[in-house]
């Protein structure tokens, strides 16, 4: 499954990999390089990091789901432990 940015945060980002190579490294980027480098993030970083979230997001939602029986659970047959 390929990345796909918005136009908004792929030009943000672009930006911020321009930004970040002036600040860093003291040589400014045209924006042709910030996107050959943002295109190789998307492509070979990507994946793991999305990947990763993914498992995140199963084993929270595992963790609820185990969880479910004591949060919604009633007591049986105790309409005559009540009175």
């Amino acid at each position: 499954m390929a990345i796909k940015l918005d136009r908004d945060n792929e030009a943000r980002l672009l930006a911020s990999l321009q930004r970040f190579c002036t600040e860093h490294f003291d040589e400014g980027i045209g924006s042709l390089k910030a996107r050959l480098l943002l295109d190789f993030c998307l492509r070979e970083i990507g994946p793991s990091i999305y990947n990763q979230a993914v498992l995140d997001a199963q084993e929270a939602m595992q963790q609820k789901i185990a969880e479910i029986d004591a949060q919604c659970y009633e007591p049986e047959f105790a309409y005559w432990q009540k009175k």
